[in-house]
């Protein structure tokens, strides 16, 4: 068995980082069950000792989500409509015992081309804080994740927070996900979208993501761009066409082939569009 360490201080856990290669551990909800079967030979370092990382608080500017924050605390959490989508998906990440224990940071470090935060915090322009000895920096979702189970995370650093930044104006969200059943399954396609509304009620910005149809999950800036000005009502579902779609590079596997992929991509698309217009 590896070593397994639990600092109670944010500082301490860094130096032990930096003093040689450690995997940090959270709710370990994909951690323990990648490793089923055989021995427990890496070396832990068990984060959830560390105060100030399980809090969600709003920053001025911002929103900050501490790194210990779980699923199940962010669903039940007061947070305006702008979180509708995340919280959407807080409610169908795995079961209640994976909600409850599992974190987001942690599920954006796992880095699965089918993690149901990703499309959700690329739609909300959301940002990575990380912490080493070195110092803090913070890398926007978009550049954090380069491809399935890599980030750009350096074996010293430690996330400490995920940040949604304020819209400038009114914003409603929401998240879609297709999979064999409700509960305890890996997405086929999944769609996160964050409108802003202007004063005479077209849409102001728009942030349309889609996860599980490549390695990576991609924004849709063709559509995006289609969707400005026009009226914040259901027939925005009609500024779907396919040639929007063509960031995505689904794959066939055991769950879809890339032509049902994206042809159900093109559908939630639709959906979602139809549920920001109708204030779903």
């Amino acid at each position: 068995m590896g070593a397994y360490l639990r600092p109670s201080d944010l500082d301490e856990a860094l130096r032990t980082l930096a003093a040689g290669p450690l995997t940090p551990l959270a709710g370990g909800t994909d951690f323990y069950p990648a490793r089923v079967g055989r021995p427990l030979a890496d070396d832990v370092l068990d984060i959830t000792a560390l105060s100030g990382l399980g809090e969600i608080a709003d920053a001025g500017d911002h929103w900050r989500i501490g790194a210990l924050v779980t699923w199940s605390e962010l669903a039940d959490a007061d947070l305006p409509p702008l979180f509708d989508g995340l919280k959407a998906a807080a409610r169908a990440i795995g079961g209640v015992q994976v909600q409850n224990a599992g974190t987001l940071a942690g599920n954006l470090c796992n880095a699965s081309p089918a993690a149901d935060g990703m499309p959700n915090l690329l739609a909300l322009e959301a940002t990575v804080a990380l912490r080493s000895v070195r110092g803090a920096r913070e890398v926007p979702v978009a550049a954090f994740v380069t491809g399935n189970r890599r980030t750009v995370r350096e074996p010293d650093e430690l996330v400490t927070a995920i940040r949604v930044p304020k819209p400038a104006a009114p914003a409603r969200a929401v998240f879609l996900k297709l999979g064999t059943r409700r509960y305890l399954v890996i997405s086929i396609v999944m769609v996160a979208g964050v409108i802003e509304a202007e004063a005479d009620g077209r849409v102001g910005r728009a942030r349309i993501a889609v996860g599980a149809c490549s390695e990576v999950p991609q924004r849709l800036p063709a559509l995006e761009r289609a969707l400005i000005g026009r009226p914040l009502d259901p027939t925005l579902a009609e500024a779907v066409t396919a040639a929007q779609l063509a960031p995505l590079a689904p794959i066939d596997d055991v769950r879809g082939t890339a032509a049902y992929r994206r042809d159900a991509a093109r559908t939630l698309v639709r959906r979602a569009l139809a549920a920001l217009g109708g204030g779903a």
